[in-house]
């Protein structure tokens, strides 16, 4: 297994780099965002350890440029930044995992074994459809390059369809997922606001499968 750790601390990247090869890994290092994002695009790596405070680019941007570039190297996050949002900025960038600093090194090691178990399958940071996309990080949805302005539960039904674009999602399932759990929902809810989101979005986009649900179609 081939990995790459990107990190500007020198003697940190070296200790991550003695003691991943210690456990059997083939590990490449580099001291900034730019040259690890060249190495990520072209080394062939099976994973990428990535800081966030980068000189050139930050570990965002560059998970962020690979995953536009459709490049499904699993990333994970390493970042002294512990807030909540800054978590949610590096996974909503297209990492897949977020360790905070400092960091036990068996916690580190097995997080990043189960990244190497799922592999790479795609997981685009931006999700789309047609000429329609939705991006997560900065909660903006545009259709054929116009921005569409959604509600807070139109833009979750609507993550939750791109997400399982092609597929037929049951009215059971949409409440489970984006209506709150602890409150009792109606079913003809789900009814209500396809209609609102086939308004903004096109109705042949969203299709209904009698008895079934309803599948959004690329």
């Amino acid at each position: 297994m081939r990995l790459l750790v990107v990190e500007d601390e020198a003697r940190l990247a070296a200790a991550l780099q003695r003691g991943l090869q210690a456990e059997g890994f083939a590990v490449d290092v580099a001291g900034d965002g730019r040259t690890g994002l060249d190495l990520a695009r072209h080394g062939g790596y099976d994973a990428m350890i990535l800081d966030v405070m980068l000189p050139g680019l930050s570990g965002y941007r560059v998970v962020r440029q690979l995953r536009a570039e459709e490049q499904w190297l699993p990333v994970l996050m390493l970042s002294a930044k512990d807030g909540e949002y800054d978590q949610a900025d590096g996974l909503d960038c297209g990492a897949d995992d977020y360790l905070t600093k400092p960091f036990s090194y068996v916690v580190l090691l097995a997080r990043l074994r189960a990244l190497l178990r799922r592999g790479a399958p795609q997981r685009p940071a931006v999700l789309t459809a047609g000429d329609l996309s939705l991006d997560p990080a900065r909660r903006r949805v545009t259709r054929d390059g116009v921005e569409v302005d959604l509600t807070a539960r139109e833009y979750g039904l609507l993550e939750y369809l791109l997400r399982r674009v092609g597929q037929v999602v049951s009215k059971t399932e949409l409440l489970d997922h984006v209506w709150d759990a602890s409150l009792e929902t109606a079913p003809n809810a789900v009814e209500v606001y396809v209609g609102y989101l086939r308004r903004k979005i096109g109705r042949d986009r969203l299709q209904t499968i009698r008895g079934a649900g309803y599948r959004l179609n690329a």
